[in-house]
């Protein structure tokens, strides 16, 4: 029998659409693999979505939705350990496809916890006005892409 999937509470809402920016980050990385995308071109756009986009995700992450977990949490601590992960790789000096690809992979198997574990155990424990404050703290932006190279396509 399968489970029956959470409904995200609206608090989490936006942090789940930033999530599937994030896949499509690296969908876009592994398409750009693939194609044989000359791999400065992938690392100009990933080195772009991960300061304007990770590492503010990151950070509401850090302060806000983690916190509501104890910092002993076995979730917390794998989270943060992602989020320490992914920021090595991004600032790696051997910007070539091992480290693209190690970063497409990390990030879609640490957004993939989130989504399926961590926010579901989150929901659980937090409080209507925690989650409340989480849904003031994080205004939703619409997301604009940077796409003078397209390399994807």
């Amino acid at each position: 029998m399968k489970n029956k999937s959470q409904k995200r509470h609206k608090a989490l809402q936006p942090l789940s659409r930033d999530h599937h920016q994030g896949l499509l980050l690296s969908w876009k990385i592994r398409t750009g693999l693939s194609k044989n995308i000359d791999t400065e071109r992938i690392w100009r756009y990933a080195n772009w979505f991960f300061e304007t986009h990770l590492i503010p995700h990151f950070d509401m992450e850090e302060a806000h939705i983690f916190t509501l977990l104890d910092d002993k949490n076995e979730l917390n601590r794998r989270a943060l350990a992602d989020h320490r992960c992914l920021k090595r790789l991004f600032s790696e000096s051997e910007k070539n496809a091992n480290t693209l690809s190690k970063i497409e992979e990390e990030l879609e198997q640490h957004i993939r916890f989130e989504e399926r574990v961590l926010f579901p155990e989150i929901q659980k424990i937090a409080t209507e006005k925690q989650l409340n404050l989480i849904e003031e703290i994080h205004q939703e932006d619409d997301f604009v892409d940077k796409l003078d190279d397209e390399f994807w396509k």
